[in-house]
């Protein structure tokens, strides 16, 4: 064989492990990046959930803490739609794609 065929063999398979990894590597980074941001949106929205449940709970669901709880759930869904065009719904356990969230969905018994 050839000694610079060889060579250029053995060169091709020591770069191609570390090529693949990388490749690897920075097409997973992006994804493992948002679902990240989706953590923490769907975290942020469970604690206001929780948060209003706790008010409505302590001081009845037309109190003025319920209503600043109701406002904070707003804000949180409002900041996942506007990152994300998505919103945790904590009582259903799912992620929405449409912008259809009701303000009051914990007036009710």
């Amino acid at each position: 064989m050839n000694p610079a065929r060889k060579f250029s063999a053995t060169a091709a398979s020591l770069l191609s492990a570390p090529v693949l990894t990388a490749a690897l590597l920075f097409t997973s980074v992006p994804r493992l990046h948002a679902d990240e941001h989706y953590e923490r949106c769907q975290q942020r929205i469970a604690h206001a959930d929780h948060e209003l449940h706790e008010a409505i709970e302590k001081h009845g669901r037309h109190s003025p803490q319920a209503d600043h709880k109701r406002n904070e759930l707003h804000e949180a869904r409002e900041r996942c739609w506007s990152e994300y065009h998505r919103w945790w719904d904590e009582d259903e356990h799912r992620w929405h794609t449409e912008r259809d969230w009701n303000d009051h969905d914990h007036d009710r018994d």
